[in-house]
């Protein structure tokens, strides 16, 4: 079946449907990495989102259950250039196709990603439509222009938790594994797989649920921690009557602007318990903490990004997801920026000289992506260590 995407600046594209069939709008955005289609289609931060893929080829190894970042895929539609119909993986469950017409969700391929990704770093991310309906390019971008956007949005009351929860509780979500070795040395084997033991909890925090990806907490049960997620209004009173070591802010969609009632009780948190926020968690901790934010023209999307530690010196390549940025200059005194974008210098990290609270705006459980920054797990545990 024939599909339209197009943009609300008037620029469109032909191509051909896969999953569902209808129309979908949203900010439509591009991710640089080249694997990891069923994190990113999972991630609650794209809601509200159509993502278009650099990489060419997508659906090659299919998806499986166990890839999953949340309950369900959150992207409002997705863009490729080649879709793999016949997927060749033994973890696979199915390939994409199937996978989006059971989840409703409207696909596009055969379109020129590269020009798609050139035009929107071009002019700025912009609001979108796919649509497999008989319209023409002009009456497309019409409704593009007409549909949600993310500037001003609170996507994050459609995907908190509606009900607070303690996050694996007997240890089976969160295990490592690995392909059976007999040389591996493996403490605990299950099935035709090995999977590695975990260590006992020795950190009890709460998480804000501001769309949180499950490989983050499993990330925290793995370094130790037991970790109690709660929804996005929790008041800082219940918070602090669970009696935690620490908070931890997650990721999450939307404009940070538009998150006031989060900003007014993570403010109430610092300097009661160490705070650690991801990404999301990041700029709400900026604007607990007396900042700004504000929207970049096209977001940082990918895993090969670059910032460097100003405090050592150091240079990790990081998976990221966003569209928004700490404003450096609105930081008060008492807050000092750790982290920059080596691409062109935005906020990638922060901490108050004045409380144990830090942030870093990019992802340190990137599953699949690099590692170089998953040390900020160990970082959290000793920071709650030094004011026990």
């Amino acid at each position: 079946m024939n599909a339209l995407l197009a943009l609300e600046d008037g620029r469109h594209f032909h191509g051909q449907a896969f999953g569902a069939t209808g129309q979908c709008g949203g900010e439509i955005c591009f991710n640089t990495s080249m694997t990891g289609y069923q994190e990113v289609l999972t991630d609650p931060s794209y809601r509200g989102q159509i993502v278009a893929m650099t990489y060419p080829l997508i659906g090659n190894y299919g998806v499986n259950s166990l890839d999953d970042e949340s309950r369900s895929p959150h992207v409002r539609g997705f863009v490729v250039e080649e879709l793999c119909d016949l997927p060749s993986n033994w973890r696979a469950d199915g390939g994409l196709a199937p996978y989006f017409e059971r989840h409703g969700i409207v696909g596009i391929q055969g379109i020129d990603t590269r020009a798609l990704t050139k035009h929107l770093r071009e002019r700025g991310a912009m609001r979108a439509v796919i649509t497999t309906e008989a319209t023409s390019p002009e009456d497309a971008a019409a409704q593009a222009a007409a549909s949600d956007g993310v500037l001003g949005m609170d996507f994050v009351q459609e995907v908190t938790t509606p009900e607070n929860y303690r996050w694996d509780p007997d240890g089976k979500q969160s295990r490592d594994w690995e392909l059976a070795n007999p040389t591996a040395g493996n403490d605990e084997v299950d099935g035709q797989d090995h999977y590695r033991s975990l260590p006992d909890s020795r950190y009890h925090i709460v998480a804000y649920d501001l769309g949180i990806k499950h490989n983050i907490l499993r990330r925290f049960r793995q370094a130790g921690f037991s970790v109690d997620v709660v929804n996005a209004r929790t008041p800082a009173a219940d918070v602090l009557a669970m009696k935690p070591d620490g908070v931890f802010l997650s990721n999450g969609p939307g404009d940070p602007d538009a998150l006031g009632y989060v900003h007014k009780e993570v403010g109430d948190l610092i300097g009661k318990l160490p705070v650690f926020g991801i990404c999301l968690g990041h700029q709400v901790l900026g604007h607990a903490l007396g900042g700004k934010t504000f929207k970049l023209k096209f977001g940082h999307r990918g895993g090969n990004q670059p910032v460097k530690d100003l405090r050592s010196g150091t240079v990790a390549i990081t998976s990221q997801n966003h569209g928004f940025a700490v404003e450096a200059e609105s930081l008060p005194g008492g807050v000092e920026v750790t982290h920059v974008n080596l691409n062109d210098g935005t906020v990638e990290g922060l901490r108050s000289t004045l409380h144990p609270t830090f942030s870093v705006q990019y992802h340190p459980e990137a599953a699949p992506g690099p590692h170089d920054a998953r040390y900020f797990f160990s970082e959290f545990a000793k920071l709650i260590e030094e004011t026990r």
